[in-house]
């Protein structure tokens, strides 16, 4: 059904399933249950008379989530070409890199390093959810797979050489891209104007050795290190497959969810997904040098990442001079601003972005998941989930990674940005994580807000009472709602687990 290849997809977003869940959200009380059955075929417990009184047989909730996911599919399965524009007198920052797009290497520099994210997408006719009709993740699953994209970005850090880049990036070259000098022609005397889609013709012989830049040596030295890496890459990749065995799928995010009352076709909070990757490190076996720690109310409490990452099982409380440390990924939700973003707060994302340590943020606009890894000028550069592909079987010798990569480069002005989200940090030793406090903590401090958008605290969460919210205990965070609007709460989807600011 699919007219472009994966490489090719340029993102078309829809909110036409999450306008069905708000709109279910609407209904009287008591008639929400039955919406619940007949719209995603996820049935509640019934007695023979409410079934009854409902009109809704079994077979009836089935097809209806049989034509649900298909209108999905068509939905998320087809796209429209556009090119995104690039002003190459303004850098380009992603994940802490910069890239001034006025040259020819520089470009490619570029595009190889957002190329090589790991990209994770709607994926459809996957073995069944347990407990559900569902077989696919199509207009519902979209900010579990914006959090096994910031998921995947922190083992990549953690598992990949420095600096690591796909070595068969090359092949996905077929995506228009645009790179503008502003206020002038679009092509200025002897300066080319590169393109991302930009392919050499038939007839076009290729650079000679000696037209080569002088980075060409390194450039082939580092393609070697990165090929080398290769088999990692691919485990990496088979840990987010979409089969019930797999860590951090699709199946074992939904299971864990069930733990926070959440099922297949409910939409998932940014909080509630930061929760759900922490629990489904903590129950695998695959890493054992990693942890993930979760903020509880905008709070970064450093013993309990201590106690977190510590491997000395004599010590106790952890010793804070102890080498033996565990790498951590360091999860914070918060909400940057009310019913939307707070423009004080735009700078202080922007300085958090140029961060070595930060591996991205989860959010997206509303009812539309998105994960953003950069941004350029005011715009924010993100990937996008809302794309329906098959879905891939991991467990198969040397399985396609194309559908794993993508090299269509999207942005959005960041007043469009939903104010709920997840910011992600990666440390991988003690030392690491002190500067990490450190240079995070500057970062927040260019806020114009008086308030940071969250803060790093000596001690335990329970020395400030917030026991039953630690980060090693299954409860969700809690919600604290601004005193000068109290009603808000009302009016929210009940998945935004946030804290206002």
């Amino acid at each position: 059904m699919n007219s472009v290849s994966p490489s090719a997809v340029q993102y078309v977003g829809g909110v036409m399933q999450d306008e069905l869940v708000e709109s279910r959200r609407q209904q009287p009380q008591q008639q929400q249950p039955l919406e619940r059955q007949g719209s995603f075929g996820l049935r509640l417990p019934q007695n023979d008379a409410s079934r009854e009184a409902a009109g809704e047989p079994d077979e009836m909730d089935k097809l209806k989530a049989k034509l649900m996911s298909a209108w999905n599919n068509v939905k998320y399965g087809w796209t429209v070409k556009s090119k995104t524009s690039f002003n190459k007198n303004s850098p380009v920052i992603v994940l802490g890199h910069s890239y001034l797009l006025n040259s020819e290497d520089e470009v490619e520099r570029f595009r190889l390093a957002f190329v090589s994210r790991i990209w994770l997408t709607y994926r459809r006719e996957f073995p069944q959810l347990e407990g559900s009709t569902w077989t696919t993740d199509c207009g519902w699953g979209c900010m579990l797979r914006s959090g096994q994209m910031l998921l995947a970005q922190g083992l990549l850090v953690h598992l990949m050489p420095r600096d690591w880049v796909w070595p068969d990036a090359q092949q996905l070259t077929d995506v228009d891209f645009e790179v503008f000098r502003p206020r002038s022609p679009a092509r200025a005397a002897g300066v080319p104007i590169p393109s991302f889609g930009s392919t050499r013709a038939p007839n076009t012989p290729e650079k000679s050795h000696s037209q080569a830049p002088r980075t060409s040596q390194k450039k082939r030295a580092e393609s070697v290190k990165d090929r080398q890496a290769e088999p990692v890459h691919y485990k990496l990749l088979t840990w987010f497959g979409d089969q019930p065995p797999a860590p951090f799928g699709i199946h074992q995010l939904v299971e864990i969810g069930k733990g926070s009352g959440k099922k297949a076709g409910d939409w998932y909070g940014p909080s509630i997904v930061a929760h759900i990757l922490r629990k489904a490190m903590a129950k695998t076996s695959v890493i054992q040098n990693l942890a993930v720690y979760v903020a509880q109310d905008c709070t970064v409490y450093k013993e309990d990442v201590a106690r977190l990452c510590d491997m000395s099982p004599s010590q106790s409380p952890a010793d804070p001079a102890s080498l033996g440390w565990k790498s951590v990924i360091i999860l914070v939700p918060v909400r940057l601003g009310g019913e939307s973003l707070n423009p004080s707060y735009i700078e202080c994302v922007k300085n958090i972005l140029k961060l070595d340590c930060c591996i991205g943020i989860i959010g997206g606009k509303p009812k539309h998941s998105l994960y953003f890894v950069g941004f350029q000028d005011e715009q924010l550069l993100y990937l996008d989930p809302h794309y329906c592909q098959p879905v891939v079987d991991v467990s198969q010798a040397n399985f396609s990674l194309e559908s794993f990569h993508c090299s269509s480069p999207k942005k959005m002005p960041f007043n469009r940005m939903d104010p709920s989200c997840t910011v992600g940090f990666y440390a991988k030793n003690k030392k690491d994580f002190e500067s990490l406090c450190s240079a995070v903590s500057m970062a927040l401090a260019s806020s114009k807000e008086k308030y940071p958008i969250f803060t790093f605290v000596e001690g335990q969460s329970q020395d400030y009472g917030l026991e039953g919210h630690s980060s090693n205990h299954s409860s969700p965070p809690a919600h604290i709602l601004p005193p000068a609007r109290p009603g808000l709460s009302s009016n929210r989807r009940s998945s935004d687990e946030f804290v206002f600011l």
